[in-house]
């Protein structure tokens, strides 16, 4: 039997993650604490949720930051540096190494210097 599917066809989609809205998490943790014991997991599983959602937001409501309560995940991504800052990086750090391995090299070469001239001395003594 073949498929008659194309072989870069995926046969069902990826769902997309869920992200959810300061306002939302603040109202579910409200109705959640707000349920009696026994409707509790009605709540979560109306809502389609975890405890651990619920337990991670009530940290975060608590802690009195609602910027912890925004998913960072989906948020949107850093502000990108411009080509020019992204290239002064870039360079500071190569200057930052050479500079390094400069230090090395003169290390290495003093050293090298006095032993060539511990065996110079060496050599005219033995004469």
């Amino acid at each position: 039997m073949t498929s008659t599917k194309p072989a870069g066809s995926d046969p069902a989609p990826r769902p997309k993650r869920r992200s959810f809205s300061p306002e939302y998490k603040l109202r579910i943790v409200a109705e959640y604490d707000a349920a009696p014991q026994n409707e509790k997991g009605a709540v979560l599983r109306r809502e389609r949720l975890y405890h651990s959602h619920v337990t991670e937001w009530r940290a975060a409501r608590d802690a009195g930051a609602l910027e912890k309560l925004i998913d960072h995940r989906t948020s949107p991504a850093r502000p990108k540096k411009s080509a020019a800052q992204a290239e002064n990086e870039k360079l500071r750090r190569q200057v930052e190494r050479l500079e390094k391995e400069l230090a090395r090299n003169k290390a290495a070469l003093e050293v090298m210097g006095k032993a060539s001239a511990l065996l110079e001395m060496i050599s005219e003594s033995a004469d």
